[in-house]
């Protein structure tokens, strides 16, 4: 997963960070909160752990921000010296998902983040999943369109993938490239542009089969299930 921290207390930070860092996730440290808003602006992260009192804008501020401006929110989770109830209940009302009590312990923090993290990921522990004409096998990493098997390389089944268990999600080309290749960004572009375009040849990705890759200028892809603009349904 890729879990963006922010805390304008380095001491705290770094504990965080090396314990999410530990459990196998890539993390992304903030010390304000603008530059995590400005970075969620930017970049998809598949959990992100908030502060509440930070410079700049409070981790409220943030959450609320980012309830109202970014489609398919990532779950949040509130890193907080306030163990009153009241402010607890606030957290949860503006749409943390939950809330870590600072301090607490390596296996705790872990936890928690790992079962936010679940919760955009239901479908990914199937073998077989079924989205309209398309049918994925993760065991084997391949794809049929209409039942005929799409030859794909690795890399284009995970991006696809990818894509299937992000419907509707904008998804940074940076998310996309650490998800799928792990590294070298100075790639990244060019890599993704690729692929993407490979994949919409390959899998007859149009409106008649019922989803469409888009483009999001300035930030990366989104994978949309198409509806029919005359009876509102979708096509699956």
């Amino acid at each position: 997963m890729r879990v963006a921290i922010s805390d304008d207390e380095q001491e705290i930070l770094d504990q965080v960070a090396a314990i999410v860092s530990a459990a196998g996730h890539e993390v992304s440290c903030y010390r304000n909160g603008l530059d995590i808003q400005n970075a969620l602006k930017r970049e998809t992260f598949d959990v992100v752990m908030l502060d509440w009192n930070m410079p700049g804008r409070t981790g409220i501020e943030v959450l609320e921000w980012a309830v109202d401006n970014i489609p398919a929110c990532p779950p949040f989770i509130l890193l907080t010296s306030r163990p009153d109830k009241t402010d607890i209940v606030r957290g949860l009302e503006a749409g943390a998902i939950d809330y870590i009590v600072k301090p607490e312990s390596d296996e705790v923090i872990r936890a928690r983040v790992e079962a936010a993290g679940r919760r955009n990921a239901a479908e990914t522990q199937s073998r077989h999943v079924n989205f309209g004409p398309y049918t994925l096998d993760r065991m084997e990493k391949s794809i049929s369109v209409k039942e005929v098997e799409a030859k794909v390389t690795a890399k284009e089944f995970d991006l696809i993938d990818l894509f299937f268990q992000n419907l509707h999600r904008p998804l940074s080309r940076g998310y996309l490239f650490s998800r799928v290749w792990g590294g070298n960004a100075e790639m990244e572009t060019r890599t993704i542009d690729v692929h993407i375009s490979r994949l919409r040849a390959k899998l007859d990705l149009n409106p008649e089969n019922g989803f469409v890759i888009r483009t999001v200028f300035g930030f990366g892809y989104r994978m949309d299930e198409y509806i029919d603009e005359e009876d509102e349904t979708p096509i699956r």
